[in-house]
Parts: C-alpha cells; structure tokens; sequence
C-alpha cells in the first residue's frame, strides 16, 4: 500500500511541477515513473495489482492533452476550475430559488447568467459597468433572450391547454391570411 501511494505522490509531484519545466521534460519525468511502475506494480503492489492497473490505464486514456498545459502561459492544469465555477453557479441557484434542479430561466437566460456570475467574481460591478458599449448587439442580445423565452412560453400553453393553443394558432394564420 505504501509503495503503490508513493507512486502517486510522485506522479502528482511530477505533474505539479514546482521546478518549471517544459513540456518534454515533465513529460519524460514522467515516462520514467510509469515505466517503473509498469515494470514493478505486480511485485511490489500487493492486492493493488488491478488498482494500479487502472491507474495506467487512466493515465494512458489522457495522455494526449496531459503535457500541453505546460507550454501554454494561464492554461490550467485540470479543468477543476470550470467545475467549481458552475457549481458555485448552481449552489447558488439553490439558494435564491429554493429549487433542487436547474432553473427553467437557465434555459432562457443562462447564458447572460452565467457570464454575469463570473464577471462578479473578478470584482464589484458598478452601475457605470452596466452601460452598453455596443447598443446594437446588446438589443440583439435582448432580442434573443425573448425569443427564447416567448418559445419557451408557447411550449408551456400548448402543454397546459394543447386544444386550446392550436386554435389561438389557427385563429392567428386565418386573420393573416384575410385581406384588410
């Protein structure tokens, strides 16, 4: 047990870089690790030969993007940042609205939600801040957020009234279809 948790110490101090490799370097560092624990893993692993197995495989399965972070100035590490990020977003959802499961607005209106949540965590947001810059693509914005939320309206009458939504329809295309 202690061998196969010093593996893992090891490959995350390796992977935290503290010493500010490149790439290739981390990447090599950690090669070595591997092939040691490939190599020794049965033996020295008591009961963990299948744990340590799937900690290879794992391993394996995102190789590919596991080295670009550090090349890559301000590119995180793991994409923890973004999970903690919508989950703030999420609890405190909950605790404004008191509901277990998303919001239905979120559907509507959760792609300003959520860029105005983040942009509140970088700092206090003042009334000056919430002036326009572009008034023609904020109206497009706004534009788009009530299309949404009429579509999202519709579906809801038609599901409480399907009869009576169809013929508010058929009224609707008569009249438009009437000279005037």
């Amino acid at each position: 047990m202690r061998v196969a948790f010093g593996w893992v110490h090891r490959a995350a101090a390796i992977l935290r870089n503290r010493k500010g490799f490149d790439s290739a370097e981390v990447r090599r560092r950690f090669v070595g690790l591997m092939g040691a624990i490939e190599r020794h893993h049965r033996d020295a692993a008591e009961g963990l030969g299948d744990a340590i197995g799937h900690f290879l495989k794992v391993t394996r399965s995102y190789w590919a993007g596991l080295f670009a972070c550090y090349d890559t100035v301000g590119l995180p590490r793991t994409n923890n940042d973004l999970e903690q990020l919508f989950g703030s977003y999420r609890h405190h959802e909950r605790r404004c609205s008191g509901r277990k499961a998303a919001s239905p607005g979120m559907v509507v209106r959760g792609s300003v939600r959520l860029v105005s949540a983040t942009a509140t965590r970088l700092r206090p947001i003042e009334g000056a801040d919430l002036v326009p810059s572009d008034l023609a693509a904020w109206r497009a914005l706004r534009g788009g957020l009530e299309r949404r939320q009429e579509v999202r309206a519709m579906g809801h009458r038609f599901r409480r009234d399907p009869a009576a939504y169809l013929l508010s329809l058929k009224e609707a295309l008569i009249k438009q279809a009437l000279p005037p």
